[in-house]
């Protein structure tokens, strides 16, 4: 397992719908080193759900399950879990601004109990070995001054015992915006951050929200510990193939993307005979090309093509011949 600092240096933000078992399996495929997280998974799902919610494949690795709930019995049985299974990391969802997590009393809304926060990072704390940590926002509706970002993670850390934590650079709206309006709208604040990180100079801390390029990111690792990537890296995955070279020092070759696709057809055979769709592995992947000449067929033909009864690995093959002779060679 990674350090905890080092494991934290990049990673690709949790994003329901998006972030699943396939996706990972994809990501990890262009990057070694990137921290993965889960889909939020709520305690509730896991304790009383009827499907297995830590469902992951071993090749994912660094990967981290990001829980959603404020019930810190449940939050550890979970995490306890969730260790069994081999999990390098638990996340505690602190961030979260959608009505139905509201009413689930998990997510953004916990900002505004920083002591529950703290008593459910120390529930599973006591119970796991694994890094325990903290997603979090800069603030919610009218509390969102930089005290209240300083005492909240203050008490977390004091309290509840966590020594990492990653803070999207927005304050959330609890009432009036969507979640995606709460992704676009509130202003970037990334001084804050930066400050949060010089007044508690022996917490690690990581910083999400806006980031699309890996220019970006080395910007901000000037002052925090780590970065965190979401859409871009869903919906542009190729810009993972560079993360080990550029922010990790690997010495390895950069990843062949037409390579990376074709090392996924073992997975996707066995996953056919699972029952898998292979449009719910292929989904993720429609992006990968983005940018290059005949990108925009390579995404139509596997978004036509994926869903037909007994699509296989043949679909990928001639979704590849529409882009494959068009990518650029490094030298």
């Amino acid at each position: 397992m990674t350090d905890n600092f080092s494991s934290q240096r990049f990673s690709i933000a949790p994003m329901l719908d998006w972030t699943d078992r396939h996706c990972r399996y994809f990501h990890r495929k262009l990057t070694g080193d990137t921290l993965l997280y889960t889909e939020m998974v709520t305690t509730g799902a896991i304790i009383h759900g009827k499907g297995d919610y830590l469902a992951y494949s071993e090749e994912e690795h660094p990967v981290a399950l990001q829980l959603g709930g404020s019930d810190p019995a449940a939050l550890a049985q979970c995490a306890r879990l969730a260790e069994a299974r081999g999990y390098d990391q638990i996340n505690l969802n602190v961030g979260c601004p959608s009505d139905r997590v509201q009413n689930g009393r998990f997510g953004a809304c916990l900002m505004a109990d920083a002591n529950l926060v703290a008593d459910c990072i120390k529930a599973m704390r006591d119970v796991v070995s694994i890094p325990v940590t903290v997603k979090t926002r800069i603030g919610i509706d009218e509390q969102d001054s930089y005290a209240f970002l300083r005492d909240f993670t203050g008490t977390v850390a004091e309290r509840g015992g966590c020594d990492t934590f990653i803070i999207h650079a927005r304050k959330a709206w609890l009432s009036g915006l969507s979640p995606k309006e709460n992704r676009e709208i509130p202003p970037l604040d990334y001084p804050r951050v930066y400050q949060l990180k010089r007044d508690f100079p022996a917490l690690t801390m990581a910083i999400n929200g806006g980031v699309k390029t890996l220019e970006e990111a080395k910007t901000h690792l000037m002052h925090l510990d780590g970065v965190m990537m979401g859409r871009e890296a869903y919906q542009n995955p190729s810009v993972l193939a560079q993360v080990d070279r550029e922010l990790f020092g690997r010495t390895t070759p950069a990843v062949d993307l037409v390579a990376a696709v074709r090392s996924m057809y073992s997975y996707i055979e066995a996953e056919l005979t699972q029952g898998t769709y292979l449009g719910h592995v292929t989904r993720h992947m429609l992006g990968l090309f983005q940018g290059i000449p005949g990108a925009r067929q390579w995404r139509r033909y596997l978004s036509e093509n994926a869903h037909k009864p007994g699509a296989d690995v043949r679909v990928l093959e001639a979704a590849l011949a529409l882009v494959a002779d068009r990518i650029p060679q490094e030298a």
